[in-house]
């Protein structure tokens, strides 16, 4: 019997993890997850609409500590699934993991927690300043203002999930936005959640060419 293309891509990619030196629990957990979420992939059509609907699906059922190395998963994994074999060697190439990953996670909350307070709050000069650069990048793509008004308020959940992380690198960024993301029901608001990430992302680090990384559709 053909063995389907989600459980060949499923032990392609665990095949993978244990060449690169993936300890056992860490293969088990894994493979428990993936296990999950090929079911909800199982006869779908090769496409991302699917693959996160399918993710959406499946993350639902995993409790929150567990939601950070489900979503890291489910990157990898996408490839493997997706048959793409240049993503899949370029990932070969580059991964391993990362022995001082910090192992910080923000502390879960709900969206009405974090969004009550938003127009009182009170930010840093720091966050303030990568606030403003990010609203007048907005106004400059020729954003209108209450659209930049609502992305700002998406960027200060951001920055306030992220207060108490001992290092800000794009691990830290990573994980409170994994910790954040379930919290919104409404797709349309995770959508746009999902497109503030990417580009607050840039103004966050602190690159020169943030500007130019702010998405044209509206």
């Amino acid at each position: 019997m053909k063995i389907p293309h989600e459980k060949e891509a499923s032990n392609a990619y665990l095949k993978f993890l244990q060449t690169k030196g993936a300890a056992a629990g860490t293969l088990y957990k894994r493979s428990v997850f993936l296990d999950k979420l090929t079911a909800n992939l199982a006869g779908k059509a090769l496409e991302r609409t699917e693959y996160r609907q399918a993710l959406d699906a499946t993350i639902k059922t995993i409790a929150a500590d567990d939601k950070h190395d489900c979503l890291n998963t489910a990157r990898e994994f996408y490839p493997f699934w997706m048959n793409d074999i240049k993503a899949i060697a370029a990932f070969q190439f580059h991964y391993g993991f990362d022995i001082q990953s910090i192992q910080w996670k923000p502390l879960p909350t709900s969206l009405k927690l974090l969004t009550d307070n938003l127009d009182t709050e009170k930010f840093s000069r720091q966050e303030n300043q990568v606030l403003d650069a990010y609203s007048r990048a907005l106004f400059g793509a020729g954003a209108e203002k209450s659209l930049v008004d609502t992305r700002i308020k998406l960027a200060k959940v951001i920055l306030i999930c992220l207060r108490d992380a001992p290092i800000e690198n794009n691990k830290s960024y990573r994980k409170a936005v994994d910790i954040t993301l379930p919290l919104f029901n409404i797709n349309e608001i995770k959508q746009l959640f999902l497109v503030v990430v990417r580009e607050f992302y840039y103004f966050w680090s602190g690159d020169s060419d943030a500007p130019s990384k702010i998405s044209r559709s509206r």
